[in-house]
């Protein structure tokens, strides 16, 4: 797909101000929408939306398919009649720059529960109510059913992984499957309520965004987790032993994050399997996909090149292979069931020429990274000047500091001698004091033939370390960053919009 000259914001939903204890797709995401547009942004890029697992990562999700409800706004539940205004008007008090996501779950939760029941009274007599939820039943009817059985047997095991569930549930045998929809029938509603909510807040809200020239740049990880819906309603595309557990587990090899590599626990796709029905997960997978946002990042994308898979029962990831991929078979599969595939490949960390190829041969942009660029090699592709129009220019990513925080790192009296240098080259190639090393990076990544340039928002408010999002191989402590209630000025957006006009990616 040919994209356009443009540029635009990484944020994640959860990072945005307000009084529930998490950013929502309440007022202030409608306001920040508006602050986009008046910044001259064509895109938001987002993080994935499931509902999260372990460590509050949007990486590793209960479903590839559903919302996280945790992020449906209690004022639009107000406005749409589900809940009374006195229900939101005192909520606990949560930590303004933070998000403390025990208690979140706990109190979003326990607003769900009261629109639900009040939703099962008013839809009886709501005509349009009911024609609405009918239609997103269908919207969802691919995924729905599976997924909202699954979240009332996990509330049901108290989070527990499927596989131990008992035989009959974990095997999905027929008779243990129709007693659980009849014994929790209300609950397995319930959980099909809170995702109609979801989705109705989030598309239109994405209506609003699209209106104001603002596309959605969404994420999708490659790998999905074990304690899923999507692994235990398909178990037979997956590699896993014959109690339900993994056979082999992703991640990736020793590399610049950590000596051990990452273990990421996710298991391995029976990619044989996956082939002889024509990849069909993977369709519905992707077009639902696109149902949500307007363009979507491809994580990890040179796995579908080929991935490193470690044996389950190992600690680290430094035991693994790399095995190949049909990733030319799954995108032409894609390409066939979809048409043009609105993608963005992410090519970071070990990347050989057979993951290039498959980018190139399907057209799809790549990321650079400035933050990677300053290692001393004038051939650096992270160095603007090696950038391609094929390639998404970020000055950094969910997964480095921020810039202000990288550079202040390189820049104290402890900093390696490796570090030091880095600091010394960038400000040498950014021309720069580095007073303000945020917008340098910023103009840098603006003023690059890359065709797309994105900043972190917290890179565009000059803020430190304490504004990072997520330290890679580190467990705890990230995710939880938001932004405060007025920091996106008028004049900051001014600034922004003069930038981007400046180099000729102006929304609109």
């Amino acid at each position: 797909m040919e994209f356009k000259r443009s540029s635009g914001i990484l944020l994640h939903p959860t990072s945005l101000p307000g009084r529930f204890g998490v950013g929502d797709l309440g007022p202030a995401a409608y306001r920040f929408i508006d602050w986009l547009a008046a910044a001259g942004q064509t895109f938001w890029q987002i993080m994935p939306l499931g509902p999260t697992g372990y460590g509050d990562s949007p990486y590793s999700s209960f479903s590839a398919f559903a919302g996280n409800t945790n992020l449906v706004s209690p004022e639009k539940l107000v406005e749409a009649g589900l809940l009374a205004d006195v229900e939101t008007r005192t909520p606990p008090e949560f930590p303004a720059v933070r998000v403390d996501y025990g208690r979140v779950i706990d109190y979003k939760r326990g607003l769900l529960e009261k629109a639900f029941q009040n939703f099962r009274t008013k839809v009886q007599s709501d005509e349009a109510l009911r024609r609405d939820y009918e239609g997103f039943l269908g919207f969802a009817s691919a995924w729905l059913d599976d997924y909202a059985l699954f979240a009332a047997l996990k509330d049901e095991h108290r989070g527990e992984p499927w596989n131990t569930w008992g035989a009959g549930l974990a095997r999905r045998e027929r008779a243990a499957l129709a007693d659980a929809r009849i014994d929790f029938a209300e609950q397995v509603e319930a959980h099909k309520f809170f995702q109609y909510v979801f989705f109705h807040q989030w598309l239109r809200l994405k209506k609003y965004a699209n209106e104001r020239g603002v596309r959605i740049l969404g994420d999708m990880p490659i790998f999905v987790a074990h304690n899923s819906a999507d692994v235990w309603a398909k178990p037979e595309l997956f590699k896993l032993e014959e109690g339900g557990a993994p056979a082999a587990v992703a991640g990736v090899p020793p590399d610049a994050f950590s000596e051990t590599g990452q273990l990421w626990g996710n298991p391995i796709y029976d990619w044989g399997r996956m082939r002889a029905d024509g990849f069909g997960w993977w369709v519905d997978r992707v077009r639902e996909t696109l149902k949500i946002v307007d363009v979507v990042r491809v994580d990890h994308f040179r796995g579908f090149a080929a991935y490193w898979e470690v044996p389950a029962g190992h600690e680290t990831a430094e035991r693994g292979r790399w095995v190949e991929a049909p990733g030319r078979e799954l995108f032409d599969a894609l390409k066939r069931a979809l048409g043009d595939l609105p993608i963005v490949a992410e090519d970071l960390g070990t990347i050989t020429p057979d993951v290039h190829a498959l980018r190139d041969e399907f057209r799809f942009p790549g990321m650079r990274v400035l933050q990677f660029a300053f290692g001393g090699d004038p051939h650096d592709t992270h160095l603007p000047h090696e950038y391609t129009r094929a390639s998404v220019a970020y000055t950094g990513t969910h997964d480095n500091d921020t810039v202000v925080g990288w550079f202040q790192q390189r820049s104290v009296a402890g900093a390696s001698a490796g570090e030091r240098r880095e600091r010394e080259l960038c400000l040498k190639y950014l021309g720069t004091d580095g007073a303000e090393i945020h917008w340098d990076f910023i103009r840098a990544a603006q003023m690059s033939v890359a065709v797309i340039a994105v900043a972190q928002l917290q890179d565009v408010l000059g803020l430190g370390s304490e504004a990072r999002m997520n330290t890679p191989a580190s467990a705890e402590g990230n995710w939880a960053w938001r932004f405060e209630e007025g920091a996106l000025t008028d004049g900051l957006a001014a600034r922004l919009r003069e930038t981007t006009s400046m180099y000729g990616r102006l929304a609109g």
